[in-house]
């Protein structure tokens, strides 16, 4: 008590510390405090054991309800900053998928060039009869190469058709 009188009655000095009134003013604080004191001798505390096992708390009803308020009010805010960082981060994922995506859709684009580019490339008639030539291969002559008949029709179902080789006929053979 006495250092919180002292600390909080302290006179602003203005430019000099005066040891000489500080000391003054020290004494008389020292002096009021001898005077509120109950008889001559100086106050002494014993410490004293206290047992607070067998206590029991009484239940209150309205702090309980506060708390369980409370609890509830945390819990629905845990939940709503739970699915925002659910949503938040699903968004960053559909981000990064996105992306990958489109790096494997350009990957594919110039995959797809390339061989369109080889196609080209390969299919050039003026390779192909260079190749062939190479090889020893000639152009056809007429009537070697066959063509089926109706071709314009390819997709339409044909009628089967028993034909005999004259072979078979002239050699007088049964089978047929």
């Amino acid at each position: 008590m006495a250092t919180q009188a002292i600390a909080t009655q302290m006179p602003v000095y203005s430019r000099r510390f005066d040891a000489g009134k500080a000391e003054e003013r020290n004494r008389a604080l020292f002096s009021e405090q001898r005077r509120a004191r109950r008889g001559p001798t100086p106050e002494v505390f014993f410490t004293k054991r206290i047992d607070n096992s067998r206590l029991v708390t009484a239940d209150d009803p309205r702090r309980a309800r506060e708390m369980r308020s409370f609890a509830a009010a945390m819990a629905l805010l845990f939940a709503l900053i739970m699915v925002y960082g659910w949503q938040h981060f699903s968004a960053i994922e559909c981000g990064y998928r996105i992306e990958s995506e489109k790096q494997q859709i350009e990957q594919l684009n110039e995959q797809n060039r390339q061989l369109r580019l080889a196609e080209a490339q390969l299919g050039d008639p003026a390779r192909i009869d260079t190749m062939a030539r190479a090889l020893g291969l000639q152009a056809p002559v007429p009537g070697q190469v066959v063509r089926p008949e109706n071709s314009s029709d390819g997709g339409a179902p044909v009628l089967a058709q028993a034909a005999v080789p004259a072979r078979a006929m002239a050699a007088g053979d049964r089978r047929w």
